[in-house]
């Protein structure tokens, strides 16, 4: 299919429901099919000068701007709130080459339920990175009133080896085993310690539509920062798992599993059983294919979440260390002191000094 046939394809698949969700395809082989992509999409203004694309339909209100920091080297920045739930599918026109690895950096605000205050509910913001390789099919599920930024930084193949020589990397290296499997897709937690800064950087810089020298420096600088540090970090982390074929993971299950675990980041941990039962997998599944999508055991993302909502209410909030334990479900401030020096290598009270 043609990137011109585009709009006939997507109004005869944009109102596709399966499961709770809206599907909404989009092409997925290079940045420049997916921006042509979405600019061909149903109820969109693109405005040209700005290289930015404004949409407003049933199911979505946000803007996407985009731009080619050099050759084989773009970014595409989503300002996103879904109206309802929506899945959001990358598919592949045959007719084009896919020759793209893509990394994204996603930021999702919540508001969470807090324990034993005053205070009912806190802002929360959920943060990942996604690395997928050139032609790999991936859902991505989203809940109605989510507001979501995306981050999407594509580059060829012989950008990233030019840039990142990952032909060089030792066979036992967990990105290394993860290029040579058939997997397509892994993910990360905050694994950029200052992410979210930089991207908010490059976002502004994106929204002030400026383009002299300095400005295009200053945003080929912050993207590459971003990208190098992932990649970085990523090839010296201790990631388990062998990367050996499995089945293409239940996205929309996975994707209720890990919105309870946000739910419930304040309670104790609901327990495999119980999961796997709301979300109809078997627990051995459940436990696996969340682990081979997430990088962590549902656990391990329950109590990661747990820490880093602790975290944002000590630098956010005048509230007591002791009432924030309490907030955020510890029933002992020792254990919870214990936890959080063992995460951050500070203690809560050092946060504040």
């Amino acid at each position: 299919m043609h990137v011109g046939k585009w709009v006939k394809f997507i109004k005869e698949n944009i109102n596709f429901y399966r499961d709770g969700f809206f599907e909404l395809p989009y092409l997925s082989n290079s940045p420049q099919v997916i921006v042509k992509s979405i600019v061909n999409s149903p109820s969109v203004n693109h405005v040209e000068e700005e290289q930015a694309v404004y949409r407003n339909n049933p199911f979505s209100k946000g803007v996407m701007r985009y731009r080619e920091i050099e050759e084989g080297f773009w970014i595409i920045v989503t300002s996103i709130t879904f109206k309802k739930n929506v899945m959001l599918k990358a598919v592949y026109d045959e007719d084009f080459p896919s020759d793209y690895y893509t990394l994204t950096f996603s930021v999702f605000e919540s508001e969470v339920k807090l324990q034993n205050t005053f205070a009912d509910k806190t802002p929360f913001s959920s943060k990942y990175w996604g690395f997928k390789k050139p032609g790999t099919p991936v859902g991505a599920y989203f809940y109605k009133e989510s507001i979501c930024e995306f981050y999407l930084f594509a580059f060829s193949k012989d950008w990233a080896e030019r840039n990142f020589s990952f032909e060089t990397l030792p066979a036992d290296n967990h990105i290394k085993k993860f290029l040579n499997s058939d997997n397509g897709f892994i993910t990360y937690q905050n694994i950029v310690p200052n992410a979210a800064e930089l991207s908010k950087e490059i976002l502004t810089n994106l929204e002030n539509n400026k383009h002299d020298f300095f400005s295009k420096s200053i945003l080929k600088t912050n993207a590459f920062q971003l990208v190098s540090t992932f990649f970085k970090n990523a090839f010296l982390a201790q990631r388990e798992g062998n990367y050996l074929p499995i089945d293409t993971p239940d996205y929309r299950k996975i994707a209720k599993a890990e919105k309870l675990l946000l739910d419930t980041i304040t309670d104790s941990f609901l327990g495999i059983e119980f999961i796997a039962q709301k979300v109809d997998m078997s627990p051995t599944k459940l436990k696996l294919t969340f682990k081979s999508v997430h990088g962590v055991s549902m656990m391990q993302y329950h109590k990661e979440k747990k820490l880093l909502l602790a975290m944002h209410m000590i630098q956010n909030t005048d509230l007591q260390i002791k009432n924030i334990a309490l907030a955020t479900g510890y029933k002992s401030s020792s254990k919870f002191t214990a936890n959080f020096k063992k995460r951050f290598g500070k203690m809560p009270s050092e946060i504040r000094l």
